[in-house]
């Protein structure tokens, strides 16, 4: 019979620590969740620019994720197999959108994206505009969350064992092969962590939004716009409304996420 070993006074004390972190998290939420009554959240659920400003929302931060599945990969995986001049430069610019203030991204996008803006005038003329569309919530969603994707799918990438992928080069698998077959399938819990956080990132962005496409209105700014007109009362529980699903969403996306221990022993890797 295996023995459980005692825990340390240092184990009590970082529990401590993390549970008044955890507390710190789980306290507002559960102030919010405890204070609309349940005809407000029926009322809310009843508006139909608040159900409106909900799927805008999911339906702009998955296409925000689709096009990080596209570019962020590609570009994690350079970055964890290449070494080459003015990477620690390029390394940076992926995580420059996680440090500057998102009101800073929302104004630089929309100097570059606006109908007179560098990119926005020449793709205006085929017909793509960004200012108050669909195209520029995507477009504020993406520049926000791309660096979880890159950096979440650069570390699975990273913890891949280059054997494996020298050992299949061997069998006479082509690189676009050993990619597919291979590597994406040893990285996918990463890469699926990394579009997770990309997809939670953008469904919750307001100001770089809001600077780009205040109309039509998603779930954040809507519920912005009601607490102005209204105060508290509807905005916190479209707030609620809009969390449930949120929450809902994440904790299916976290189980289609999570890493499962293997069942049997791993195999030998080739030497």
């Amino acid at each position: 019979m295996r023995r459980v070993a005692r825990a340390s006074p240092m184990l009590w004390v970082f529990w401590l620590v993390g549970a008044t972190l955890l507390a710190f998290i789980t306290l507002p939420l559960l102030a919010l969740l405890l204070h609309p009554t349940l005809h407000d959240l029926q009322q809310v659920a009843q508006m139909a620019d608040v159900r409106s400003a909900i799927g805008l929302s999911l339906a702009a931060a998955l296409t925000s994720t689709l096009l990080a599945a596209v570019f962020a990969v590609p570009l994690a995986y350079v970055l964890a197999r290449q070494r080459f001049r003015g990477k620690s430069v390029v390394e940076a610019l992926v995580d420059l959108p996680l440090t500057i203030p998102h009101t800073v991204a929302g104004i630089a996008l929309l100097l570059v994206f606006n109908r007179g803006g560098w990119l926005g005038a020449p793709l205006a003329r085929i017909g793509l505009e960004f200012w108050g569309t669909f195209a520029g919530i995507v477009l504020a969603m993406s520049y926000v969350g791309l660096p979880y994707a890159v950096n979440a799918a650069r570390g699975g990438f990273e913890a891949i064992d280059l054997r494996i992928e020298r050992a299949a080069r061997i069998q006479g698998a082509g690189p676009w092969e050993v990619f597919r077959r291979v590597t994406l399938p040893l990285a996918r819990y990463s890469i699926g962590t990394g579009l997770t956080l990309c997809f939670a990132r953008a469904i919750g962005e307001f100001a770089a939004v809001v600077l780009l496409a205040y109309y039509p209105m998603t779930a954040p700014i809507r519920i912005y716009d009601l607490f102005l007109q209204s105060g508290l009362r509807q905005s916190v529980a479209a707030a609620v409304l809009f969390l449930l699903v949120v929450l809902a969403l994440f904790w299916g996306l976290r189980l289609l996420t999570r890493r499962r221990k293997p069942l049997g022993p791993r195999p030998a890797v080739p030497q």
